[in-house]
């Protein structure tokens, strides 16, 4: 076992999920003994292992359980159950934010960041300037960072991680933060330290990264190793995945069949399409209720409810609207905005000249959104709204905002929010 860094074994995360805080407090005092909660596995007999020198990607759906199990790798969190072994010092980038002090400078940081990690002053004054020209962020180091852009903030956190000599880095997205440049140069640095015989853990939903630069990859789902092997198979099968959306498990060793067969739900099944998703529990709804959604979608090109979506791919999001009273033309809406809030895209009916006429009170209507994935691979929030004019004052009939996300799976990213699909040819002149 001395070629392996890290060694995760038959590791469970379980988390009590509770109805109210008085059945919390009493299982906490042990005031009752019968069970008063319900376990959600995070992690399931997670098993797998990191060799020295090896850089391995985690890939899975979001909520499947890869930050989790990097926080217990990291020793944030503890497994319920099993044993996970590290063996060199960690560096860690799991969350934006995470072991800086929000009301420090970048440079009280940097020393906060390396104590934290076990360095001296000493130490750390030897690595600063490496640390700083990494950063690139200028005479903002010497700011509070709760004044940084994301993409500053990020720029400092890698610079320390990366430039502290650590024997394992492992990353948690967070490189989706920053620029295209900024994400070159560490790629670089990822190349490096494979070179100088370093080992790198890290999530990413650009598949593309993850084929290029991973000796591995495992891809997890709903908190299931599903399999390990070459970035290539592991991104084949979790294509799948995002097809099937609810792989057969019962075999891991027939678990390229199921997912060929599909077990996804279907659209015609009988439920409400919103059951199908996992919403947000803080949508920001509101609206004056002369109309109501009363249901929504988000569907492949398979026909599935997901809300994962390959960049490339055909998709369609359906709006349907309950009218409580005579409506003369509304409009449908449709917007994707980046966690931070920024809108990315969005159109509606208005906009697609689809003039909807009279609705009528008691009837309902269904508008079908469909047009290909072209934004960046990432993390998103969708809205969905009716809206519309009466006479010539603008009316809010429903709108929920940010309701549900959506995972945007990419084999390419480009530069900004969405790719210009360029046909690119390079010739010889001379």
């Amino acid at each position: 076992m001395s070629d392996y860094v890290i060694n995760v074994e038959h590791v469970d995360k379980v988390y009590k999920l509770y109805d109210s805080n008085r059945a919390r407090v009493a299982d906490t005092l042990g005031l009752t003994r019968k069970k008063n909660y319900k376990e959600h596995y995070a992690l399931k007999d997670m098993s797998f292992t990191v060799k020295k020198g090896e850089c391995v990607g985690l890939i899975g759906t979001n909520g499947s359980g890869k930050s989790t199990i990097l926080k217990i790798i990291t020793g944030v969190l503890s497994p319920t159950k099993g044993e996970v072994t590290v063996n060199g010092r960690i560096s860690a980038l799991l969350e934006l934010g995470a072991g800086f002090n929000q009301e420090y400078t970048g440079m009280e940081n940097i020393y906060l960041n390396g104590t934290m990690l076990g360095y001296t002053n000493e130490e750390i004054d030897e690595k600063l300037d490496d640390i700083l020209s990494f950063a690139d962020i200028g005479d903002f180091v010497f700011q509070p960072v709760k004044t940084y852009s994301s993409g500053m903030f990020v720029r400092l956190a890698f610079a320390v991680a990366i430039n502290i000599d650590p024997e394992i880095l492992i990353v948690d997205e967070a490189l989706s933060v920053g620029d295209v440049f900024f994400q070159a140069k560490c790629y670089k640095k990822f190349e490096e330290f494979k070179a100088a015989g370093k080992t790198i853990l890290f999530v990413s939903h650009d598949l593309g990264a993850i084929s290029k630069y991973c000796d591995k990859a495992v891809l997890i789902n709903k908190g299931d190793k599903v399999a390990e092997g070459t970035p290539k198979d592991m991104i084949d099968i979790y294509k799948k995945i995002l097809v099937g959306q609810e792989p057969a498990l019962n075999s891991k060793l027939d678990m390229a069949d199921d997912f060929a067969e599909g077990n996804a739900a279907s659209v015609d099944d009988g439920k409400s399409w919103k059951s199908n998703y996992q919403l947000n529990p803080n949508v920001n709804e509101y609206g004056d209720g002369r109309a109501s959604i009363v249901d929504f979608a988000v569907i492949d090109d398979n026909g599935n409810y997901t809300n994962a979506i390959m960049k490339g791919s055909t998709f369609t999001v359906k709006s349907k609207v309950h009218f409580n009273t005579d409506i003369e033309n509304p409009i449908f809406t449709l917007t994707f905005k980046t966690l931070k809030g920024i809108d990315v895209t969005g159109t509606n009916t208005m906009y697609e000249k689809c003039d909807v006429g009279l609705c009528k009170e008691g009837s309902e209507y269904v508008a079908t959104f469909t047009q290909k994935m072209d934004m960046q691979g990432g993390e998103y929030l969708m809205s969905i709204s009716c809206t519309g004019y009466d006479g010539v004052d603008f009316v809010a009939y429903h709108r929920l905002y940010d309701v549900m996300n959506i995972t945007v799976v990419s084999t390419k990213n480009t530069v900004g929010f969405y790719d210009m699909n360029s046909k690119v040819k390079v010739e010889q002149v001379k």
